[in-house]
């Protein structure tokens, strides 16, 4: 087999090492971006801080002289701006939290008591499911240790959302005002901010998974099945978080969006971020709630759970039985290193090659994924010689198959490669600088029917590249190491997760300074620079959203395997009628679970047209500017909405598998969950680059760039009212129905096989009354 030349100790030294650098570099990012002061306390404002340090915005004054604005002013706006989004965001976060907390407690109750009644609730050893020659833990143990994974899952995916939100809303007035000192300060910490979320969610991740795997140890000792069984709650706990906060907070950023275009925009002909509109704030926590908060859960959900399917299929293989913990923990020490490699990319945007122009904004954020991809396949290389013996076995649907330990570094960068390969292929459909969008610019020529068509073909041939990536990667992982390297495959995808997440969040927080830069009445010319940052923004946001798609489809494709294995199927026969109906109605799910969230950002926004409409028609001198609108009622229309239409959607995922196992049983939920799978991943990735072509195209027709853009334009012209109506159109598709669909492709996968045991004991009932 060849011995491991990691000792255990170095592995359990390690990881927690990785983490707890990955939070302390979180903390310093934090610490520099906390430099740049939003008070109008004037020794802010000049240069009285310490030394020359200039490159992160602290030595220098502020002020413009031929800016011409009351500088205090300016900032204090800011600052009075930035403190209502952060109100409204998290006033938003807590009353979910509240509805969540509940849904957390009820559903923690269901797994303890369906996963008890397996053996009866008894509390005596069993004969092991793999090796009826040993005896494991009693199935009461596996209720009580997955219903506390799964609260853990829950509370880290919830602090990792709320704490992403906070930076957020902390650093995009300090954007918009180190915007006054030119392009590059203002990226330094729009980017610094993202990066201090990126990290800390990965480090949070990695840290709770692995003190928990640890303390279930001590209990659980040399029975390695029960314990990573028990283990893959805490990726149904990060995945139904994620569903929350990425449903409701795409309802609420849909919602206030609509609402203050509709009534702002069309009736009353103020800009978009004017301070007079009620919805204006409402807009602004939006884009934290539901870009940041909501896909900070999903990545958080989809590395929980690529981390929980690896360790499922490795306890049952030679790793497990041979208690090798180092090559165990396999998984988690690629997502260490992950840390470490993603640091060091980060200090290439920040330290080693400073921003200066426009133009250099989006190949700095292009050049994160080359430079963290490329490193990462030298970091996985080193891990998997270090960490693996030189060959072993994994269990493959009932017999057990060798693998060389050169086979999974190429399973784990196959993942990692065809997750660049994704991002830039939705970069190519989604960025206006390349012609898909500019010829669905140039359709807006003949009115708005013709953008919608040509928007959808886009979305629709956008499909095309990333399926055959993702065909490719699960044909070679799974050649090579079975359902185990389709898990590290998509651990592969998601082992760059910081800076992934660092160039993800950058977006919201650049559209957030361009928001108060006009509502703090700034000059143009700062408006340019905070629209440049947010464009190359946009379509970083697509990249973000690609990987997120691209890596749900390979995690749930490895849960669903290990489901399988775990329901003790041994084949999953499409020709045969149970799994065929199962795969017609996994296949329909997602079109409704779309049609349910799309309709509920309709009815949402119709709420808040009507309160904006109040609004400007019972309060005197609000068009004028001497009465001050009234924001908050708008960031409750918007919460109060999404909460109360995030329900139904949120219980067509978690209901599905429950009922499907229960009264068809396990064959026919492995077709619900390959239906659902296939073409949820088709719809997914079409709906969201549809939006994010259309959003594009409507800014490229709106900047008047080039010549072709000029003649499209101006601003109000036909062939942009044209892109308006397709933006609007594709807003809830490319913010809550796409990015939405991968959590419920991987949901119902984890949720399956966290209750497989009771399925597979008390499952199928129709079908043993027939």
């Amino acid at each position: 087999m060849g011995a491991i030349l990691l000792p255990d100790l170095g592995m359990e030294i390690l990881i927690p090492a990785c983490a707890v650098i990955g939070i302390a570099f979180s903390l310093f990012q934090w610490f520099l971006v906390s430099k740049v002061h939003v008070s109008a306390d004037k020794t802010h404002h000049h240069s009285s801080v310490g030394g020359g340090d200039d490159k992160n915005g602290f030595a220098e004054s502020l002020i413009e002289e031929e800016e011409g604005i009351n500088d205090h002013n300016v900032v204090q706006k800011c600052g009075e701006i930035q403190s209502a989004i952060s109100e409204g965001a998290t006033s938003f976060l807590f009353t979910m939290y509240q509805y969540v907390g509940v849904f957390m407690v009820a559903f923690a109750i269901l797994i303890f008591v369906f996963l008890g009644s397996v053996e009866g609730f008894s509390t005596k050893n069993q004969p092991c499911t793999y090796d009826s020659t040993k005896t494991c833990k009693p199935a009461l143990a596996t209720a009580v240790f997955s219903t506390v994974s799964f609260l853990l899952g829950a509370v880290t995916s919830v602090i990792s959302g709320f704490l992403g939100m906070k930076i957020a809303t902390y650093a995009n007035a300090r954007t918009t005002l180190e915007a006054r000192k030119g392009v590059g300060k203002a990226f330094i910490v729009a980017f610094r901010s993202g990066a201090v979320m990126g990290f800390l969610l990965a480090a949070n991740g990695l840290l709770v998974l692995f003190i928990t795997i640890l303390l279930f140890k001590m209990y659980y000792g040399e029975d390695w099945e029960g314990l990573f069984e028990a283990i893959t709650g805490y990726g149904l706990g990060g995945s139904s978080m994620a569903l929350f906060g990425r449903v409701g907070g795409g309802i609420y950023t849909k919602a206030a969006d609509v609402g203050a275009d509709l009534v702002g925009k069309v009736e009353r002909n103020i800009p978009e971020d004017d301070p007079r509109n009620p919805a204006v704030i409402a807009d602004n926590v939006g884009d934290n709630v539901g870009d940041i908060a909501g896909m900070g859960s999903d990545l958080f959900g989809s590395y929980a759970e690529s981390s929980c399917a690896a360790l499922v299929v490795a306890s049952i293989s030679s790793f497990g039985v041979n208690h090798e913990l180092t090559a165990m923990l396999y998984p988690l020490l690629v997502s260490s290193v992950g840390i470490l490699v993603c640091l060091l990319t980060t200090l290439f945007a920040t330290d080693f090659f400073e921003v200066k122009e426009v133009k250099e904004i989006e190949p700095a954020l292009k050049k994160q994924l080359i430079i963290s991809t490329a490193l990462m396949t030298v970091g996985i290389a080193i891990v998997s010689w270090v960490a693996l013996p030189t060959t072993f076995t994994i269990f493959n649907f009932g017999v057990q198959k060798e693998v060389q330990s050169w086979q999974l570094f190429l399973c784990v960068g196959v993942g990692l490669w065809a997750g660049l390969i994704i991002g830039f292929v939705t970069e190519y459909y989604t960025s206006n600088a390349y012609s898909p969008v500019q010829d669905v610019a140039d359709s807006c020529r003949t009115g708005a029917a013709t953008n919608v068509i040509f928007g959808l073909a886009l979305g629709y041939k956008s499909v095309i590249i990333p399926i055959f990536a993702i065909a490719i990667s699960i044909f070679v992982s799974f050649s090579f190491a079975a359902m185990y390297g389709i898990a590290v495959a998509a651990l592969g995808m998601l082992s760059t997760i910081a800076t992934g997440l660092a160039i993800d969040a950058y977006g919201p927080i650049s559209d957030n300074a361009g928001g108060i830069a006009e509502m703090a009445g700034m000059s143009h010319r700062i408006r340019e620079r905070t629209d440049a940052l947010d464009a190359a923004g946009n379509t970083t946001a697509a990249i973000g959203k690609g990987f997120a798609i691209g890596s749900a489809a390979l995690v749930s494709l490895a849960l669903f395997g290990a489901f399988v294995s775990r329901a003790a199927i041994s084949t999953v026969d499409v020709l045969t009628p149970k799994v065929f109906i199962g795969l017609l109605v996994g296949a329909m799910l997602p079109y409704w679970f779309s049609a349910m969230t799309m309709k509920s950002v309709g009815s949402a926004a119709l709420k808040m047209v009507e309160e904006v409409r109040r609004q400007f028609n019972t309060i005197p001198g609000l068009m004028e500017g001497t009465a001050k609108p009234d924001y908050a009622t708008c960031v409750k229309i918007s919460t109060d909405a999404s909460i109360k239409e995030m329900i139904p959607p949120g219980a067509l995922v978690m209901l599905t598998p429950l009922i499907v196992g229960i009264l068809f049983g396990v064959e026919t939920l492995s077709g619900v969950l390959a239906g659902s799978l296939v073409s949820g991943v088709q719809i997914a990735i079409s709906a969201s680059n549809t939006g994010g072509a259309w959003d594009n195209a409507k800014k490229y027709i709106e900047a008047g760039a080039s010549e072709h853009a000029r003649t499209l334009g101006p601003k109000g012209s036909d062939a942009h009212k044209a892109a308006v109506i397709g933006d609007t159109v594709g807003d809830p598709l490319k913010d809550t129905s796409g990015p939405s669909l991968n959590i419920l492709i991987k949901l119902m996968a984890v949720e399956s096989l966290v209750f497989a045991p009771f399925f597979a004991t008390h499952g199928g009932l129709l079908f043993k009354l027939f």
